[in-house]
């Protein structure tokens, strides 16, 4: 059902048992587990799906090693689960990521530790060898019943040094685990989408949808294309608005406190000699200060993050030239003898982490767990109940997904039918990680589709199985490279535009390929897509001009990007 179906359908039936508001992960995730059970759901966002904090994310599926030292156990044990679980699910998008913990004490933070534990000491602080030996052991043992990876490892020095020939010789040590890497976080989340959607014809999926305000029984809900208004009357709300959740909620009527969010930035870097440096591997630490940061492998650029920062206000989140810096400086800690500084950033991101409100004086010790906010009856004066989706994070959607759906089945008095704990996502759906069945479908597709192999190993690479869709697409018609980025072409832009529900410029460059963030975004670039989207949209010249001037302002708003 198309984006003008789905509309028409609610002008005649605006009645449906879940609408869900705010499609980032979580919210996809619910509306997944719902759609795969059967219930009428619709899920409305009023920007682009997992185009807010869950696009801002550290590119990674961890079981949060740090959560250990405040006691969080029971999350860590579900992490590492569900890290296993995407692991295996969308092997296509979520690989193994071995990761580095570079060491520069000993002893520090021996005392902290258990001082966090018992919840006496907010002051972070860098952690030594010995606390961080203790941290991975337990790490470990909580892998232990569903290992897929290899256990923790100590280096020396010297061995260290020997496999990172450009790290600080200052260390004394280096430790190295495994964690998962999410090379495309927003492609994991569509493919979400598309799944649910294919699954249950009742499943309905709109970005650029804004809910507007709540009366009684109904929901105004603004199609943010066309500006015109429609009615939705559900049995139940879900707000999965993130850090928006309080402004959401007061928009339907409902004054909530529930969120006290951080703000989470993160630099790319076009820096071979960085990128060579590090290899695959995740350089993952706590700085001087105690603050968490990373250096990620992110294809042939270098992510590097994170602050955490309390805000007030989530539409405002920009990376500062202060956290930029930082970054810089960090990195400086770790690799000595590199130039590292501004002209090396070609993009920057910040999201909003939707953590609890909270009395701990550090942001750190603030629970990255997540719960359940009901309002309903006497509460508010909607005929609906309303459950808001505090917390959370990406590795542990799915499981979070679970909870609200079993909730909102109850609910409905229906039973579950499926769940989704071993159930592939999108290109997951018969992707081999081998290499030789790799080339195997590769070869079947060649055979079939008549197209160049190089160019269908690009396409194997960027979305699994789902290589199969476009391969088939791009068949059909004449097909040439894009002048301003050779490694797609006009046909998969053209797929992208009329499978995946891409109604801007910058739904492409961010979200639907990994092009602006990889620093490859152009002004020849953008008029391009405008040419080929506008075939297949119908825009006017003057509408091409719109959303141009649109996607320049928003790369450089948002992600400091100046064309």
């Amino acid at each position: 059902m198309n984006r003008n179906e789905i509309f028409s359908d609610l002008k005649k039936n605006p009645a449906v048992s879940v609408l869900i508001i705010g499609a980032g992960i979580n919210g996809i995730g619910v509306f997944r587990d719902l759609a795969l059970n059967g219930v009428d759901v619709l899920l409305i966002d009023r920007e682009d799906f997992c185009s807010g904090a869950s696009a801002a994310s550290s590119h990674m599926a961890h079981g949060g090693i740090r959560y250990l030292e405040n006691g969080n156990f029971r999350l860590v044990r579900e992490a590492v689960q569900e890290r296993n679980r995407l692991l295996q699910n969308a092997p296509h998008i979520v690989k193994p990521l071995p990761t580095t913990i570079p060491i520069f004490k000993r002893f520090s933070g021996l005392l902290n530790a258990p001082l966090k534990f018992l919840g006496w000491l907010n002051k972070p602080a860098e952690r030594g060898a010995l606390v961080i030996k203790l941290g991975l052991t337990l790490y470990d043992a909580y892998a232990e019943k569903t290992r897929v990876m290899p256990r923790h490892q100590f280096l020396s020095r010297a061995e260290s040094l020997k496999r990172w020939t450009r790290l600080n010789p200052k260390i004394i040590n280096t430790a190295a685990y495994y964690d998962g890497a999410i090379s495309n976080p927003e492609r994991l989340a569509l493919e979400l989408v598309l799944d649910a959607e294919a699954d249950n014809p009742t499943a309905r999926a709109l970005n650029y949808a804004t809910a507007l305000k709540g009366e009684d029984n109904k929901i105004i809900v603004r199609d943010e294309l066309t500006n015109k208004t429609y009615e939705a009357r559900p049995k139940l709300v879900v707000n999965a608005t993130g850090a928006w959740i309080d402004f959401s909620n007061y928009n339907l009527g409902l004054p909530t406190r529930y969120i006290s969010g951080t703000k989470g930035s993160h630099i790319v870097l076009n820096h071979p000699e960085l990128r060579a440096a590090i290899g695959e591997n995740e350089f993952f630490f706590e700085n001087k200060d105690g603050r968490i940061v990373l250096i990620f492998p992110l294809f042939d650029r270098v992510l590097v993050g994170a602050s955490d920062i309390p805000i007030q206000n989530p539409d405002e989140a920009r990376c500062t030239d202060e956290e930029a810096a930082y970054f810089l400086e960090m990195i400086q800690r770790v690799f000595p003898d590199l130039k590292v500084d501004s002209s090396h950033i070609v993009f920057r991101c910040s999201g909003v982490r939707p953590l609890p409100r909270s009395a701990a004086k550090n942001v750190g010790q603030v629970s990255r767990g997540y719960s359940l906010e009901v309002l309903s009856g006497d509460w508010t004066s909607l005929s609906f109940p309303v459950y808001s989706l505090v917390g959370g994070k990406w590795t542990s959607f799915r499981a979070f997904s679970e909870l609200v759906a079993d909730k909102a089945l109850a609910f409905l008095d229906k039973s579950r039918q499926k769940n989704t704990r071993d159930l592939p996502i999108g290109g997951g759906r018969g992707y081999s990680t081998d290499v030789n069945e790799q080339k195997r479908q590769i070869d079947g597709l060649v055979a079939w589709t008549g197209l160049d192999k190089e160019r269908l190993q690009i396409l194997y690479l960027r979305y699994g199985s789902r290589a199969t869709d476009v391969a088939a697409f791009i068949k059909r018609g004449e097909d040439a490279p894009l002048k301003s980025l050779p490694a797609y072409t006009r046909r998969e832009i053209m797929f992208l535009t009329q499978n995946e529900k891409a109604f801007h410029i910058d739904d492409i460059l961010l979200r639907r390929a990994k092009i602006a963030m990889l620093g490859r975004a152009t002004k020849e670039l953008i008029a391009e897509l405008a040419e080929i989207m506008s075939a297949s949209l119908g825009w006017d010249e003057e509408q091409k001009n719109v959303e141009t001037t649109r996607a320049l302002y928003l790369l450089a708003d948002k992600h400091g990007v100046e064309l």
